[in-house]
């Protein structure tokens, strides 16, 4: 009966040990911690005393105009710049330009020395000799005719030759021109014969020079591109645009133009939006035109344009209702009462302190607007406070 008696106590005991590690076990895995292990980190409860320090509203629709920046520069206007070379081959002798030097019509900016225009000098002056005697020759027949010497077809053969003598001439000189050889020395050239030994390279058009690509000694051809002259009095702004927002800008549409350089913004309008996209960028170009009297837009200083888009309705969030989350813009929309999930958004710029919704929520759901910040604080700290291990005791027990 003793043994009996210690048998019972035995397995009492053991049934006893093994229900309380049982609940041991039961209790672990419903604690907190488990819990919030197994949740949706992007959700947050809270209690009902908490509701009153968050705001809720629905999303709504209203009519937006999107106002869009994009980078862009000055530039010279191309409708305005002359790009000049020289006129015959031939080494340079002076260089008589720099940049950044404002010249005049007509005004010399290089010399080049050229067997070319003296060849071209000598076959004027034959043109001019041939003409002379030309003129001689129809001055006599007109006598002998009037003697019935000639008969009228020798007048006619030699007044066939003047007029191509003088077409001759007329070349010989538009050539002279053409070498960039100026009039008074062509007219020099005609009446004393002496030969101009330069050829002078010259602007066509008044401006600043912005080039300028030759040296004195520099062997010279008729293709080479020596100075680049531009009349700054009117500039372009051009920028690029994404191909997906180049469908809301139109030529004629007002631009803003912001120029930190000279701390001012100024007013134009889009005068060209390419047909074309560039594949490296995947950009659509765009220029506006200005007007420059005092010549403070300079080429290559940098500019922001502002274009503003036509009104159009969108579903549109307060900036209070926002908050950054790895480096995306995020709203807390309510799934259930004092229940919040922060869900990722794709947002315009703002618009009169509010964000236009591209992506992310609809109209009538109901997000917090005022407090969605502390309330992001809180799911953080939450996470934080469940994800932390329990500190373990002394002895290595924990």
């Amino acid at each position: 009966m003793p043994n009996l008696f210690k048998l019972c106590a035995v397995s009492l005991a053991c049934l006893m040990l093994g229900a309380c590690g049982d609940k041991t076990a039961s209790t672990s895995a419903n604690s907190p911690v488990a819990a919030a292990n197994n949740a949706d980190p992007m959700v947050i409860t809270v209690s009902a005393e908490q509701t009153s320090n968050y705001q809720t509203g629905q999303v709504a629709m209203a009519l937006v105009t999107v106002t869009q920046e994009h980078p862009g520069r000055v530039e010279a206007n191309e409708r305005l710049v002359t790009r000049i070379g020289a006129s015959v081959t031939g080494r340079v002798t002076e260089v008589l330009a720099e940049v950044g030097d404002t010249v005049v019509r007509g005004q010399t900016l290089a010399h080049v020395s050229s067997p070319e225009l003296t060849t071209a000098q000598l076959a004027f002056l034959r043109a001019a000799a041939n003409q002379s005697l030309a003129e001689r020759a129809v001055d006599r027949a007109r006598q002998l005719i009037q003697a019935d010497v000639i008969g009228s077809a020798e007048l006619q053969r030699r007044e066939t030759e003047l007029s191509i003598s003088k077409a001759e001439l007329r070349a010989a000189e538009d050539q002279l021109q053409l070498m960039g050889m100026p009039s008074t020395a062509v007219d020099k050239l005609k009446s004393q014969g002496s030969l101009h030994t330069q050829a002078n390279v010259t602007a066509r058009l008044p401006g600043v020079v912005l080039e300028r690509k030759v040296s004195q000694g520099q062997v010279v051809q008729p293709g080479d591109q020596l100075f680049t002259v531009a009349e700054l009095s009117n500039v372009w702004v051009v920028g690029a645009l994404p191909e997906q927002a180049a469908r809301t800008v139109q030529r004629g549409q007002k631009v803003d133009i912001i120029v930190p350089a000279l701390e001012q913004q100024l007013t134009g309008q889009v005068v060209f939006v390419s047909d074309t996209i560039q594949p490296e960028t995947r950009t659509v170009a765009i220029r506006t035109q200005l007007d420059n009297p005092n010549r403070e837009l300079k080429p290559q200083m940098l500019a922001t344009l502002r274009i503003a888009a036509a009104p159009t309705k969108l579903a549109v969030l307060p900036e209070a209702a926002v908050v950054r989350e790895n480096d995306r813009d995020h709203v807390f929309v309510q799934t259930a009462p004092n229940t919040y999930r922060l869900t990722p958004v794709t947002l315009g710029a703002t618009v009169n302190k509010q964000r236009p919704v591209l992506k992310g929520v609809e109209e009538g759901d109901t997000v917090v607007v005022q407090g969605a910040f502390h309330l992001n604080n809180d799911r953080n700290q939450r996470l934080l406070t469940n994800a932390s291990p329990t500190p373990a005791k002394p002895g290595g027990k924990t």
